[in-house]
């Protein structure tokens, strides 16, 4: 980009020695009107681009914080709902142990009987 500047400012030094009305100057005039419009065009294009990235990655880090954010909560939801699940087992636990008991008391003599039969005829 230097040297279109240096090009620039030497070709305006030559043009106020020469005759601003040739053909060559004219046609050169226009070489250095187009290589500006191109070089602005170029930094346009460039800036754009460096916005949209600049765009893409704040995009990209809100998303990320999004995610985390909605990880931490679907964690701190199923953990509770585990520890509600584990805390109604615990609180069941006496209940179905009487449960159990209920069931087995009247098994206990057939039980006793086939322990000391088994002990005895052995």
């Amino acid at each position: 980009m230097d040297e279109k500047v240096l090009e620039e400012i030497r070709f305006q030094q030559e043009v106020a020695d020469k005759d601003t009305e040739s053909p060559l100057y004219l046609i050169r005039q226009k070489e250095l009107e187009i290589s500006g419009r191109v070089l602005a065009a170029r930094s346009q294009a460039e800036k754009i681009v460096a916005d949209a990235r600049k765009k893409a990655q704040a995009i990209l880090r809100d998303a990320e914080a999004e995610a985390e954010r909605k990880v931490r909560e679907h964690t701190e939801k199923v953990l509770a709902a585990a520890e509600k699940e584990a805390a109604a087992i615990r609180a069941s636990i006496p209940e179905q142990a009487a449960s159990l008991r209920a069931q087995l008391e009247p098994k206990l003599e057939e039980a006793v009987e086939f322990v000391v039969k088994a002990v005895t005829t052995a």
